[in-house]
C-alpha cells in the first residue's frame, strides 16, 4: 500500500485499487485529497504492470462531492481574487477528471455507499459502475446554486439521455440503486461485502486483452460520440497499424499458427 493518508491505494494481481479514505467525512473531496488523488491515477496511468483500476470509499459513503470547507475558504477570499480562484481550482478538477477518463486500461467506480455532486461525476468518468445495495447517486450541485463541474453534464446525458439528465440536474435529486440500474447510470449491482472483490474481479476479467488494443480502443471510442465516422475510421486505421506491431498480435497469431500446423 502506498504511503498516503486521504486516500489508499493498494493492488491485486494488476489490478489497482484507490479508496477514498475520509470516511468521517463521507469521502468529500478536499483539495489535499485531490492532491493525493492526482498523484495516485498518475502512478496508476504510468504502470505497465496495472491492468485496469478500481475506484471505492472507505467507510458509508463513496464520495459526498466537494468539501464545503474549502467552498467556505473560497467565499471568504478578497472579492476582487473569487473569479480566478474558482478559475484554478477548477482546472485541477478538470485535470483529476481527464486522467480518469482518459486513462488507458479500464476502469471501474465501485460505489458502496452515497455518490453526489462531484462523487457522482467521478463514478461516471469511469468506464464502468458496479454498486451495493447501499448505493445512491444526486447530482446535487444545483443545492449550492452552481451546475455540475466534474464532467457531469458530459457523462450523464450519454449514461441516461439528454432529458433524463436535465431532470436529474435541475432537480438534485436522489437516485436509489434500483432507479440507477433502470435508467443506466449502473451496469452491475453487488452486495456490499463483496462490492470490492467483485469490481476486482470485473476488472481482471476487463484487462485480458491486449494493453495496447484497450488503450488505444478506449481512446477511440472515447471521442466516438462527437467525431464523425470518417474520423473514427481514420483514427482506427491508424491504431490498427499499431496494433499489427505489437507483441500481443505477433505471439497470438503465431500461437493460432502453430496449433493449426500441429493440427495437420
Amino acid at each position: 500500500m502506498e504511503n498516503y493518508s486521504l486516500i489508499e491505494l493498494k493492488y491485486e494481481s494488476g489490478v489497482a485499487v484507490i479508496a477514498l479514505n475520509r470516511p468521517e467525512k463521507r469521502n468529500a473531496m478536499s483539495d489535499d485529497m485531490r492532491t493525493e488523488f492526482i498523484d495516485a491515477l498518475e502512478r496508476v496511468a504510468a504502470d505497465k504492470a496495472v491492468r485496469a483500476l478500481v475506484i471505492t470509499g472507505n467507510g458509508k459513503g463513496f464520495c459526498a462531492g466537494g468539501d464545503v470547507s474549502g467552498m467556505k475558504r473560497r467565499m471568504e477570499a478578497p472579492q476582487g481574487e473569487v473569479g480566478f480562484n474558482g478559475w484554478s481550482r477548477q482546472q485541477r478538477v478538470h485535470y483529476t477528471q481527464k486522467l480518469l477518463h482518459t486513462m488507458p486500461k479500464p476502469t471501474i467506480a465501485a460505489v458502496n455507499g452515497a455518490a453526489a455532486g462531484l462523487g457522482a461525476d467521478t463514478a461516471l468518468c469511469c468506464d464502468f459502475v458496479i454498486a451495493s445495495e447501499h448505493a445512491s447517486f444526486s447530482w446535487s450541485y444545483i443545492n449550492r446554486g452552481l451546475i455540475p463541474d466534474g464532467g457531469g453534464m458530459y457523462f450523464l446525458p450519454r449514461r441516461v439521455g439528454l432529458a433524463k439528465a436535465k431532470e436529474l440536474v435541475f432537480t438534485g435529486r436522489k437516485v436509489a440503486i434500483e432507479e440507477a440500474k433502470e435508467i443506466g447510470i449502473v451496469d452491475r449491482v453487488s452486495h456490499a461485502e463483496s462490492l470490492v472483490a467483485d469490481a476486482v474481479a470485473w476488472a481482471k476479467e476487463l484487462s485480458q486483452g491486449s494493453p495496447t488494443a484497450i488503450a488505444l480502443g478506449k481512446t477511440i471510442m472515447n471521442q466516438s460520440y462527437e467525431l464523425p465516422a470518417d474520423q473514427i475510421f481514420a483514427q482506427g486505421s491508424q491504431a490498427q497499424g499499431i496494433c499489427y506491431t505489437s507483441a500481443e498480435h505477433r505471439e497470438s497469431v503465431l500461437a493460432f499458427l502453430n496449433k493449426l500446423a500441429d493440427k495437420g
